[in-house]
């Protein structure tokens, strides 16, 4: 449970709040490569922690990511021309570079030397990974860019859903650490089977237990924490144990047990109080499935599920295209895709969940921990400046990973999917 003031630490990123100030001390997704593919392509509208914010690239390959708005009348850029090495104003033709350069102002008499005087606001950029990367914080605290934990490799193959949520950012990571809902929110996805471990195939994940209420364990670490979710196997339960170990790395990455094809992480990424970017990532090596074909089985596919602003077609109005039929002849929830399922239950809570009125249980140790470390993160934030995933020791987050299989009940779960390096680096202590 959590008072109104907790909440609204865990949850706001705009303007000054504290969370909104952690997550600008970290590189965040500003939008796909995919979206800015094409030199002097269409600009593309982001929005990140409440601010407007325009992505281009220009034409020598280049990306920029400026305020939305001119500096001259503020009008939109979104709507500007891309093209010779700049982002030109409709209004009065302002120019102005991926560095935030005003290059030309076509308003302006030659003779009134403005031109380079001025500077608009730019962010940093990086591109790797499938994603264009900001940093939005102050510049003499920006980190090193660094490879996300889904890409340990340069030629790690990676396919990408990204799906724009209408609701709150930390109700829907909560959605990614709770690992006992699988067992029913998506029990006609991730099925029961007599198989030695996490399996996928092109219609479903099989696992090898029918056990749905998972004993819990958690220890703290200095990216976030690593938790394990134990359930009795199908096969061999008195000597052994069907562990899955998922991480969560502030502050908006979780990284979830793998299959056999492939490893799965989700990046949650604020644009506002009320909004969120949710990216489903397959990652791994020449077993992950295509972009087309991943975005198909999550029921996440541009022109089908969602528009080309990611923006999804199954709405509260349209009570998400919930088949009932499909409910009758044995399907849970008739809601086709695993995050289509999910974000039912994210956007019913409201906007922004209330969570004064809670009934929590043991299998909620994740979410607990999860609110008390962040809102715990906002607090020193807000009176030290330090953000939670950049203190020591620091851990390469390409050097970590999760687990899932079938073990000895006498194996210490916290030494399962761990690297030597962090084994050196960390100095996390046991939450029971």
């Amino acid at each position: 449970m959590l008072t109104s003031e907790e909440n609204d630490l865990l949850c706001r990123v705009e303007g000054n709040a504290p969370m909104g100030g952690i997550m600008r001390r970290h590189w965040l997704p500003a939008c796909l490569s995919e979206e800015v593919a094409e030199r002097d392509c269409d600009p593309v509208k982001v929005r990140l922690l409440g601010e407007d914010l325009v992505a281009f690239r220009d034409t020598n390959g280049r990306v920029g990511v400026l305020d939305a708005h001119c500096p001259h009348r503020r009008v939109s850029l979104v709507y500007g021309r891309n093209e010779d090495c700049g982002l030109r104003c409709l209004y009065h033709g302002w120019k102005i570079d991926v560095e935030g350069n005003i290059v030309e102002m076509s308003s302006e008499p030659a003779t009134s030397g403005l031109v380079g005087k001025a500077k608009h606001k730019s962010y940093p950029v990086r591109e790797a990974a499938g994603f264009i990367w900001v940093y939005m914080g102050p510049a003499g605290e920006m980190p090193d860019f660094e490879p996300p934990v889904f890409q340990p490799t340069p030629d790690t193959r990676i396919s990408i859903a990204k799906i724009i949520i209408d609701c709150n950012w930390a109700q829907i990571l909560e959605g990614a650490i709770d690992s006992s809902h699988s067992s029913t929110l998506h029990s006609s996805d991730m099925v029961p089977s007599n198989v030695d471990g996490a399996k996928a195939t092109d219609q479903n994940w099989l696992r090898p237990s029918t056990d749905k209420s998972p004993r819990l364990q958690l220890e703290r670490t200095s990216f976030g924490f690593r938790y394990a979710a134990v359930r009795h196997p199908i096969n061999n339960a008195a000597t052994h144990e069907y562990i899955r170990t998922t991480l969560f790395i502030a502050p908006y990455t979780v990284l979830i047990p793998p299959n056999n094809l492939y490893k799965i992480v989700n990046l949650h990424v604020p644009i506002d109080d009320t909004h969120t970017a949710f990216h489903f990532i397959a990652w791994g090596r020449d077993t992950v499935p295509s972009t087309e074909v991943w975005r198909k089985f999550l029921g996440a596919k541009v022109g089908v599920d969602v528009d080309k602003s990611f923006r999804k077609v199954r709405t509260p109005e349209n009570n998400y295209l919930q088949d009932r039929e499909a409910m009758k002849n044995g399907n849970w929830t008739g809601i086709h895709g695993i995050p289509n399922q999910d974000i039912v239950m994210w956007e019913t809570l409201g906007p922004i969940a209330d969570r004064a009125d809670e009934r929590l249980g043991t299998s909620d140790l994740a979410i607990v921990q999860f609110r008390r470390i962040m809102v715990e993160a906002a607090r020193t934030f807000a009176a030290t400046g330090t953000a939670i995933g950049r203190t020591e020791p620091h851990i390469p987050h390409a050097t970590l990973t999760s687990f899932e299989g079938i073990v000895a009940k006498s194996t210490d779960w916290r030494t399962l999917g761990t690297s030597a390096e962090e084994e050196a680096r960390q100095s996390g202590s046991m939450v029971a």
